[in-house]
């Protein structure tokens, strides 16, 4: 009885949950479209690779600064208003950058793009947490998760497909129409779940974590292109931290935080980030390195290297709800041992990797690879969130995203700079090993440049020029290979450690002062409808 009368509870929320998740799939979705036409926007506006790096992390940076605003966003503004200026925001953004004449119009719409991107994610989040219980928050995490992790996944392959036959424009303005559908449903069908109480900002606060949070972000996201001893990646790195720190300690100090650091005092919420950033710095691994892979070093074109990865993106779309419901059913232990298990196996395999490695071979891997991802992500996290009362899930959501936001930015550098780093060490050695004075290979270089002189009946002088040019692009070619082999080995070894930590996971669900907990739940909503968030 008590499954039904939670069950229909959720069914009556089934509208909101539809234009929620249409909102956060065409957010995230946006981004990864973005990624593929890069190359494109560098000819279309004429500029260079760094500057049309500021697409991404102009992004980046609106986005990953107003996270940790958010919980204090929901609870000011309520979920309806701030969905709707959200959706508006993101709309907007998307229109100026479709209708964009040259770059810096585009990198104003970004910025904006990046306004409402950056509320969404934590919104809906909070709201799935207020719609379902603990007892069924697993399916909601698992709806959670559709947009969470195929939006990322189809990206590739939608904008490739697009790149190939239409003009890049058509990415952003084909989002606009969808944008003011979603616009129109909440205005007409959405309401508010939590009353907006009118709270005083902490100006302290806000500006401590917009200057931690924002340096943080833009020198991790210059550390992957210069390098982590550059003075500005350095100097930008140590404000971000200092200001995040005066941040924690100013919102520990405060008796109604922004951001309530206390819910790491929840043993399971913080268990569940460890392993959820080790995750995420698992994914993108594959996100960065693949690509990199298949279209740089193959040759495959964006769509081609799409299409590998769809079959894993339809997998995460099937399983996604699927593993919400098994999490109802077995918890997040089982759910974890065996989807790391997984992923650390097919990541290791990827350490393989040749130049001769066939498409299918890599197609099988990826989708293998995806699956046992999509019993980690939401499983994972909803262990964590269902420790926290439900006073702190705004808290938790925003903490959580914002985690996820600095660990992905560091993650992508991290893997830049290994990926770099033994790509020039595996050359080097190549180099070193092509000596003159050997006689061994002065023996094969001379019948290597005579083989290409009377193949292609040129002078040997040019022969040889010919030949150490081939050599060079092969010794190049191979390393690169290397290197993105060593970074799936070093994703390896920290999927381990996230193994390790799962076999601590609990499903508080069991705990003893649970039943306590659901009793207590159950006369609040027998109660009349309360009118701030504080009285839930």
């Amino acid at each position: 009885m008590a499954s039904n009368a939670q069950d229909n509870g959720v069914k009556q929320h089934i509208p909101l949950l539809v234009v929620l998740m249409l909102g956060l799939f065409l957010a995230i979705l946006n981004q990864t479209l973005l990624n593929v036409a890069m190359p494109h926007l560098m000819n279309e506006f004429g500029v260079a690779a760094t500057t049309i790096q500021w697409l991404s992390t102009g992004f980046l940076l609106v986005n990953g600064m107003l996270i940790p605003l958010s919980a204090y966003l929901i609870e000011r503004f309520g979920a309806r208003a701030l969905f709707i200026v959200a959706m508006s925001c993101f709309t907007l953004g998307t229109f100026i950058c479709g209708a964009a004449p040259g770059f810096s119009v585009m990198l104003v719409g970004r910025l904006i793009q990046g306004v409402g991107g950056g509320v969404l994610q934590p919104l809906v989040m909070t709201m799935i947490l207020y719609i379902f219980p603990p007892e069924i928050r697993g399916k909601g995490m698992g709806i959670f998760g559709l947009a969470m992790m195929f939006a990322p996944a189809a990206g590739p392959t939608l904008s490739g497909w697009i790149i190939q036959n239409y003009s890049w424009r058509v990415m952003f303005y084909g989002m606009v129409p969808l944008g003011i559908i979603v616009i129109i449903i909440a205005i007409f069908t959405m309401k508010n779940l939590i009353e907006p109480k009118k709270i005083g900002l902490d100006v302290f606060g806000t500006a401590a974590s917009f200057i931690g949070v924002g340096f943080l972000l833009y020198g991790v996201s210059e550390a992957g292109k210069n390098g982590w001893t550059d003075p500005v990646v350095l100097s930008t790195i140590i404000v971000g931290v200092v200001a995040i720190v005066v941040f924690i300690l100013q919102q520990l100090r405060s008796s109604k935080p922004m951001l309530d650091f206390r819910v790491f005092k929840y043993d399971m919420f913080s268990l569940a980030n460890v392993i959820s950033a080790i995750i995420t710095f698992a994914l993108y691994t594959g996100m960065f390195l693949l690509p990199i892979y298949l279209q740089n070093l193959r040759g495959f074109t964006p769509l081609e290297s799409g299409l590998l990865m769809m079959p894993g993106a339809l997998v995460m779309l099937v399983m996604s709800p699927i593993s919400g419901i098994l999490f109802d059913k077995f918890g997040p232990r089982p759910l974890a041992i065996v989807g790391l298990l997984i992923t650390f196996v097919t990541t290791y395999e990827f350490t393989t990797l040749t130049i001769n490695s066939s498409y299918q071979y890599i197609l099988i891997l990826y989708m293998v690879r995806t699956f046992g991802m999509s019993l980690l992500m939401m499983p994972v996290m909803t262990a964590g969130m269902n420790q926290l009362p439900r006073h702190l899930n705004g808290h938790g959501t925003a903490m959580s995203n914002t985690l996820r936001q600095v660990v992905g930015s560091i993650g992508t550098s991290l893997v830049t700079t290994i990926y770099t780093t033994r790509t020039n060490f595996h050359f080097a050695n190549m180099a070193n090993q092509a000596d003159s004075s050997d006689p061994n290979f002065m023996m094969q270089f001379q019948q290597f440049v005579q083989n290409i002189s009377q193949t292609m009946h040129m002078p040997l002088e040019q022969a040889k020029t010919q030949a150490m040019a081939i050599l060079s692009g092969q010794a190049q070619l191979q390393s690169n290979v290397m290197g993105i082999d060593d970074a799936f080995f070093w994703a390896s070894g920290l999927i381990i450690i996230g193994f390790i930590l799962s076999l601590f996971l609990r499903d508080v669900r069991k705990d003893k002062n649970y039943a306590i907990k659901k009793e207590a739940r159950k006369e609040v909503r027998m109660l009349p409808a309360p009118k701030s968030a504080a009285d839930m």
